[in-house]
């Protein structure tokens, strides 16, 4: 299965997994007099539409380059990692106003019954988070990580409730609010977790370097490749989940343009061959001096 496909098995689960978590959660509430459990239902309502995004970024994303898209449509998954901000933003947003709202109107206790509720929404929310996170990162999708924080800030929301009606459930008469202050905690919560899914889509759409690691990878496979005396610059962007490398390497000054040519070649499928998720390789091929360039033990050319 390739990258995509698996990426897209992964939204779908979170779609049927929030669909039928805001349901729950919405009875639940509704019917157990809680509203941090109907604050938790708005979240999943807005996770259903915000995994819905995330599909369409996904698929598009994954189209192959044309004419007016030589480097394909990666570009298309942190853009809508963006719109998946706003609708965490929003949901963060409305659940903080009808808190407030609560919190200055008299009403009775919730239901203990809805702690039993919450205790499994908890588990499976965190479960979840754990498996799409964990896919996420394998695939280096941004996109997928937004989601995958839905499912976290779903289980952060869904314990700032079991925690306010734990408190008005013991406390009693007069804490009926610890309910609605939870919900107006957790819409914090929310919100900064906004912000670590945006910076990173923001970095890619942006081209900013956080590449290091894979970039001292290829510079050390660089330097296997027959003929390659040394590099120089490497820049690296993402598009979607595939990377995009301009390497300068450097080579015996006297050697032909064809024999330059065939080390390029064999220089982009090895770093190609070594980095599933690098798709493009560009090498611009530059002579080795060694009065300007670091001592490297030469190679056979």
């Amino acid at each position: 299965m390739n990258d995509g496909k698996q990426a897209i098995r992964t939204t779908l689960f979170s779609v049927v997994s929030n669909l039928f978590l805001a349901i729950i959660k919405g009875v639940a509430g509704i019917f157990g007099n809680s509203y941090a459990l109907i604050a938790d239902a708005i979240e999943s309502t807005a996770d259903v539409f915000s995994s819905l995004l995330v599909l369409f970024g996904i698929r598009y994303a994954n189209r192959p380059p044309d004419e007016n898209h030589p480097y394909g449509h990666g570009k298309a998954e942190p853009l809508v990692t963006f719109l998946v901000v706003v609708f965490l933003i929003v949901s963060a947003v409305i659940i903080a106003y009808q808190s407030i709202i609560n919190i200055l109107t008299p009403h009775e206790l919730p239901k203990s019954w809805t702690l039993y509720i919450l205790g499994a929404i908890i588990i499976w929310k965190e479960v979840s988070y754990r498996l799409v996170i964990r896919r996420a990162r394998n695939l280096d999708s941004t996109a997928l990580k937004a989601d995958a924080w839905h499912h976290r800030s779903d289980a952060i929301t869904s314990i700032a409730a079991f925690i306010g009606i734990s408190i008005a459930l013991y406390l009693g008469e007069g804490y009926e609010a610890a309910d609605d202050i939870a919900a107006l905690f957790a819409s914090g919560i929310i919100l900064y977790n906004s912000y670590l899914i945006f910076r990173p889509a923001l970095g890619e759409v942006m081209d900013e370097h956080r590449y290091d690691t894979l970039e001292n990878k290829i510079r050390k496979i660089a330097l296997t490749v027959p003929g390659i005396r040394g590099t120089e610059k490497c820049l690296i962007r993402k598009n979607g989940m595939y990377y995009l490398v301009d390497l300068h390497a450097l080579v015996n000054p006297e050697i032909s343009v064809r024999k330059g040519h065939e080390i390029a070649h064999n220089l982009q499928d090895t770093i190609i061959e070594h980095n599933p998720n690098v798709v493009q390789v560009l090498v611009h091929i530059e002579p080795f001096d060694p009065k300007y360039n670091a001592a490297i033990p030469p190679q056979e050319d």
